[in-house]
């Protein structure tokens, strides 16, 4: 009994100081704003005004919201299924197949995971630059100059380029995950498979996909919360925001920091509900049975 308590003791001393930090920089500050969303304040330090809903009465009926919303929706439905495909598709290739350079390929496809947003944007703002970016003149070499435009200058298109360049980015990171839940999976499987007659993409489907599926939901919430965050970043160092390609954070920043402090917290807090609930409908829609081997 001594040594139970001891343990507990333990376990909680442990635990403690991880609380304690999320308590303090998580909890405290969640509460503060979901607090100041419902009050009128033009910065952090100023005095506040209660105006119940008021901050969600303009917010709902602002059409830069609404289209905020729409490019942070369009911007995680993309990313989303464009990055889980081809981070499975080449985590399978570089897991089950055997070919020269594979390591090679590895951390070829993990590197601009470790670079920082600031560097990815330079990346890509040189690879986009409408005279001697990369893209257009590799258009111009190849003969498809009516494919040439000014790809972060186009409303029709900038919001495609800068999903291009966030699809870049996480590929490699997502990757690895999958990598490291099929090199898990039993090579006997596949063996009994092989002699059943299964094709490597039957082989796909029936073994690697489903035990690996409990990974492939973890990895959609990260893709919500990852893109929400990562877009706002890429996008306030690209366009700022501009020709239609401001996402709900840069909404709340542009607002918050421009003598609206409470109404950016109103911004914020539906953010949060949309990313919960978001997260929330995808856990519970990819629910399957755990399977064992």
């Amino acid at each position: 009994m001594n040594k139970k308590k001891a343990q507990n003791r333990f376990v909680f001393a442990c635990l403690a100081p991880a609380v304690i930090l999320v308590f303090i920089f998580m909890v405290i500050p969640t509460i503060d704003v979901f607090k100041t969303a419902f009050f009128k304040k033009s910065n952090f330090v100023s005095d506040a005004t209660f105006a119940g809903f008021f901050n969600f009465k303009v917010l709902f009926n602002d059409m830069r919201f609404i289209e905020a919303m729409q490019n942070t929706i369009l911007y995680v439905v993309l990313i989303t299924i464009i990055t889980l495909v081809l981070a499975v598709l080449f985590a399978t290739l570089l897991t089950r197949e055997e070919f020269v350079g594979k390591n090679f390929f590895r951390v070829i496809f993990y590197i601009p995971n470790i670079l920082s947003i600031v560097v990815i944007a330079g990346i890509f703002s040189a690879i986009y630059q409408p005279t001697n970016g990369i893209l257009n003149t590799f258009f111009g070499m190849i003969g498809l100059s009516s494919l040439q435009q000014q790809w972060m200058g186009n409303p029709d298109v900038i919001n495609y380029s800068i999903i291009g360049a966030l699809v870049w980015q996480a590929i490699g990171y997502y990757m690895v995950m999958y990598m490291s839940s099929m090199s898990s999976i039993p090579e006997n499987l596949y063996e009994a498979a092989s002699l059943e007659g299964a094709s490597k993409v039957r082989q796909f489907f029936m073994i690697t996909l489903p035990l690996i599926w409990d990974n492939i939901r973890t990895t959609l919430t990260f893709f919500v919360i990852s893109t929400i965050n990562l877009s706002f970043m890429f996008v306030q160092l690209t366009s700022e925001g501009n020709l239609g390609s401001e996402v709900a954070l840069n909404y709340m920043y542009n607002n918050a920091f421009a003598g609206k402090y409470g109404f950016g917290m109103a911004v914020g807090v539906c953010i949060f509900v949309f990313s919960f609930a978001l997260s929330a409908i995808i856990n519970k829609v990819t629910e399957r049975d755990i399977l064992q081997y």
